[in-house]
């Protein structure tokens, strides 16, 4: 088996943050990561995020010439080396798709926008390759531009994961727009947080930890403000939260913060950041919080390491998925043999010979029947609503939608619609949907039946299938089933014969 330092010796993880974009390039060396380089630039997409969700021209750009500098660096890397992900200012703005197919532009790597919790078990994974391998519970907090993400877990594994929608950019321009700090404006914006926190706070108790650990710029700037006070070493402590915030009172004005530890591109921010912090001391109860280095950026380095060495937390997603909705294990995987062997045969004619080509058709043929659990009835449906809505740890957003898009669609009437939302990747994808759709009529009979070799000719818009002379007149109900096939495929301007 190939190891990623082999396969990739450089790669690359870019965090399109609220707040900041971040890049880091690293060696893969002995299933451990070398940082060689780190770049970040403070962005402030969510300030350009208006009432109708929409992300304005001004703050795409700042990020489009953020990505244009930090695309010299990765220049020339192969795809799979490098790993873009979009947080919570991306989740929000509806007109992200723009963004992003700019961003691609300027760097040539995909950019994915992940969930909030996926986004907390990134996290997770990069603090915890970054800190000493303690044997208790711990509590990772980070404090983002748009929002918290709060992680319990031992070791390697993160337990509870939860995200919340508040974040020292989106609470500054809700409570400190004008950078004036008042004692009520700043109860305002710890009020706010304290009532976010109330959904989490009970669930996170109750696993309890024995350290509290904070990951994110935020945290960094309080802990250097409370070392700089004398207070701490760098920690965040309740005495030391209390002697920042009486301080940041008495300067009133963020512009004023003058205060050591704090850069002065976060003086705007940081009267939000504290109030979020006290915020979540109060609520956990916590007296102490130390800071970690690693973070999301991190994570997603060693999520792609995993990757590289076939130990990808996407298959372990699917595989309690499928335990979960009682999926018949063998039936999913003849499915998935078959649709896999007609894929090499048409993988050129079709233009579906990228790995995730690969990867979206081995997880619909694994995943395809979890709404039988639910009711026989429109089963399809089903399952492309618990794929889409559910939270799949490995999984950006768009690798959901395009799985339950697979799914929906391999039975029955095709929504060739929901496929051309994607554009030219919808063309693709539909072609992978009739791959599945052919291995599961295939296994009809599910596997009483030795099932023959079939030739596969693919056109632009067309699929001949060949079974042995004189199979499909001996298995009537195979043959009733392509007839039907080929008439649900005439919908959608496709044609397929069997013969």
């Amino acid at each position: 088996m190939p190891n990623a330092a082999k396969q990739f010796p450089l790669i690359a993880a870019i965090d399109l943050g609220s707040n900041s974009f971040h890049m880091v390039l690293a060696k893969a060396d002995h299933n451990e990561i070398r940082i060689l380089e780190r770049q970040g630039e403070k962005v402030q997409l969510a300030a350009g995020i208006d009432e109708q969700r929409m992300l304005s021209e001004e703050a795409m750009q700042r990020g489009l010439d953020c990505l244009s500098r930090f695309g010299q660096l990765i220049q020339g890397l192969p795809h799979g080396a490098v790993r873009i992900v979009g947080t919570n200012a991306l989740r929000e703005a509806r007109n992200r798709g723009e963004f992003i197919r700019r961003a691609e532009a300027v760097l040539g790597h995909p950019v994915e926008v992940i969930s909030g919790r996926e986004e907390a078990r990134l996290i997770y994974l990069g603090v915890s390759h970054t800190i000493a391998n303690t044997p208790g519970k711990r509590l990772v907090a980070d404090i983002g531009g748009g929002s918290t993400e709060f992680i319990v877990g031992q070791q390697f594994e993160p337990l509870l994961r939860e995200s919340l929608q508040m974040g020292c950019v989106s609470y500054t321009q809700r409570y400190f727009r004008d950078g004036k700090i008042t004692p009520a404006r700043y109860a305002q914006a710890y009020t706010a947080a304290r009532l976010e926190l109330m959904s989490i706070e009970q669930g996170l108790q109750r696993l309890g930890w024995q350290e509290a650990v904070g990951a994110s710029g935020t945290i960094r700037a309080i802990g250097l403000a409370i070392k700089a006070g004398g207070l701490g070493n760098g920690e965040i402590n309740v005495e030391g939260l209390a002697w920042v915030k009486r301080k940041v009172f008495k300067l009133g004005d963020a512009e004023k913060l003058d205060i050591e530890g704090i850069k002065p591109d976060r003086r705007q921010i940081f009267p939000a950041g504290l109030a979020i912090a006290e915020a979540i001391f109060d609520a956990l109860d916590l007296q102490r919080m130390t800071h970690s280095e690693g973070a999301l950026r991190e994570g997603v380095l060693y999520d792609l390491l995993g990757r590289h060495q076939h130990e990808d937390v996407r298959e372990r997603t699917l595989g309690s998925l499928m335990e979960r909705y009682h999926v018949d294990q063998q039936q999913a995987t003849r499915v998935e043999t078959k649709a896999l062997q007609a894929l090499e045969k048409v993988a050129a004619a079709w233009g579906l010979e990228e790995e995730s080509h690969r990867d979206l058709l081995q997880w619909a043929a694994r995943v395809h029947e979890i709404g039988l659990d639910i009711a026989h009835y429109h089963y399809h449906k089903h399952g492309a609503y618990l794929i889409e809505h559910s939270d799949l740890a490995g999984f950006s957003r768009q690798d959901q939608l395009m799985l339950a898009l697979l799914v929906r669609g391999h039975r029955r009437n095709i929504p060739r619609d929901r496929f051309a939302e994607f554009g030219e990747e919808g063309v693709k994808l539909l072609r992978l949907c009739i791959l599945l759709r052919f291995a599961i009529l295939v296994h009809h009979i599910r596997g009483t039946q030795e099932m023959p070799r079939v030739q596969l000719q693919a056109g632009p818009n067309s699929l001949d299938l060949t079974f042995p002379d004189g199979w499909l007149e001996a298995n009537p109900l195979t043959q009733a089933d392509f007839d039907q096939e080929a008439e649900w495929l005439t919908r959608i301007g496709f044609s397929l014969t069997a013969r």
